[in-house]
């Protein structure tokens, strides 16, 4: 059995059609149809069959393409056989907290892509539960995010990397206003600027401010760090991000930290 017909079997079943698997493969479309045919000899059953204009996957395909795909699979992993002896190769999955990503990691994935140029990394931008869920139930291979979600049960090993401390951030404007957010009992009529609910940032100072009865005005809620920085520069209201996400650029002139909760630095990188 050719294993480029099993390929070819496998593109036609990715693409959808006949023709779109010629023209990824580079094969003229009669040679498509002259390995299908040829594969279906050999396996004595139809793969394929015509329902109005299209070629459709039979239910036996459909059955195929499973040990279709772990043939081609184990192939591959024997061709590499001598590398995977002296390279790290492979996919890896990784899911990063946003402001791990943007602020800290950037340079150690550029020192990892250097040191492991054969490696495909697929890296996502996740919330710290979700990350930690995906690494549960095998979705990633490595998360890097705040480990303060907890619930990592026996499945998981953690290496802390680095503490993280927290910050709130205003414009100047803003700052010289309310520049108080340590005294207890008071109402500040300014928004918070964070990101969806389960933030840890976000649930950690909104522990803080219940403790102290200290009342914003209300929640604006963004996913982008850059339209949040946005926001704080237009004097619309302050929000708490780790010290390496803080310190970044902020568009017409530069951040202030107002007066807040000194016992944030307990925040760990994972």
């Amino acid at each position: 059995m050719d294993l480029k017909y099993l390929n070819t079997f496998r593109v036609i079943a990715e693409e959808g059609s006949f023709s779109k698997a010629a023209k990824r493969l580079n094969y003229a479309q009669s040679t498509i149809t002259f390995q299908i045919a040829q594969l279906e000899q050999e396996l004595s059953t139809h793969l394929f069959e015509k329902i109005g204009r299209k070629m459709v996957i039979t239910q036996a395909g459909e059955h195929l393409l499973p040990y279709v795909e772990d043939v081609l699979t184990l192939v591959t992993r024997l061709q590499n056989f001598e590398d995977d002896l002296t390279e790290c190769q492979g996919d890896l999955r990784i899911g990063i907290g946003e402001t791990l990503l943007c602020y800290r990691m950037p340079a150690v994935l550029k020192e990892f892509h250097r040191q492991a140029p054969k490696a495909r990394l697929f890296l996502r931008s996740m919330n710290c539960y979700d990350i930690r869920d995906a690494l549960m139930d095998g979705t990633l291979d490595l998360g890097v995010f705040y480990d303060d979600v907890g619930g990592f049960g026996t499945s998981l090993v953690t290496w802390p990397m680095t503490r993280c401390s927290l910050a709130l951030v205003a414009s100047p404007e803003l700052k010289a206003q309310y520049p108080d957010f340590i005294t207890p009992d008071q109402q500040i009529p300014v928004p918070f600027i964070i990101n969806e609910p389960s933030c840890i940032f976000r649930q950690i100072f909104e522990a803080y401010l219940r403790e102290k009865s200290i009342v914003l005005d209300h929640t604006i809620e963004l996913w982008s760090i850059p339209t949040i920085k946005n926001l704080v520069a237009s004097h619309m209201g302050p929000p708490i991000c780790s010290a390496g996400g803080a310190g970044g650029r902020y568009p017409g002139g530069a951040a202030h930290r107002p007066d807040g909760p000194g016992d944030f630095s307990g925040l760990r990188a994972s």
